[in-house]
């Protein structure tokens, strides 16, 4: 499967040309034109990097970075920013950038960037490929999984809250950012929505549905998951 590359910059010839080289290269690239959408598509198409503009309209680069981090959405991303702004390099990295090109760049420079920051995503996705607890197998890779080496049947959609648990695994999640991050940003759902999934993974991976171990409610707030029992 390609990994995808969301860019978001204002200048459409600066777009065009980034899209077209990074499918060139292989990568499934698409772009937003401004802010607001491209924080949309990050929400809606959970790219796995991001090349993020600083100066933009509607919301800048800066502020586009700072709604991601507040909705823990921890997408890889690099920021193009203006030479000589210094100041604007220190701030991305502050707001939770992984790394920066300054404009204007050299095309191999960004190709470069976005090829090491992609490894040490891969790298970190490897380690949940396939995890265990308790009596249970997943392999996310695969799409099985087995408790107590018996095969039990998961939809896409489960593996993919699951996946999402894992790597907030301790963390305790409110039901609009599940939704969000497990659904996309369009998806109308409800928090309804996400208790009912929680249900059906209770009653298949649980030892005990009524008395949840891993998959805990959190009053107040949503749910979270750890293996510790």
């Amino acid at each position: 499967m390609k990994e995808t590359i969301l860019v978001i910059e204002d200048d459409a010839s600066i777009a065009k040309g980034l899209r077209n080289n990074l499918s060139f290269e292989g990568y499934s690239a698409f772009v937003a034109p401004d802010g607001e959408r491209g924080l949309e598509l990050a929400v809606d198409k959970a790219p796995d990097l991001i090349v993020l503009d600083v100066m933009m309209p509607k919301m800048n680069g800066f502020e586009v970075l700072r709604e991601l981090r507040r909705r823990e959405i921890d997408v890889p991303v690099i920021m193009l920013t203006a030479k000589g702004e210094e100041m604007d390099k220190v701030r991305g990295l502050d707001l939770g950038a992984d790394d920066y090109v300054t404009k204007p760049f050299g095309l191999q420079e960004l190709l470069a960037r976005i090829q090491a920051v992609l490894r040490r995503k891969r790298k970190f996705d490897r380690e949940i490929e396939t995890v265990g607890f308790g009596k249970v197998a997943l392999d996310f890779k695969a799409r099985t999984a087995t408790v107590s080496g018996q095969p039990v049947q998961m939809t896409s959609r489960e593996f993919d809250l699951l996946h999402f648990f894992l790597s907030r695994e301790g963390e305790a999640l409110n039901r609009q950012e599940i939704l969000n991050r497990v659904w996309g940003f369009d998806y109308f759902g409800t928090d309804r929505t996400v208790d009912n999934f929680i249900k059906r993974l209770r009653q298949k991976l649980e030892p005990d549905p009524d008395k949840p171990r891993y998959f805990q409610t959190v009053r107040g707030v949503g749910y979270r998951f750890t293996r510790g029992g």
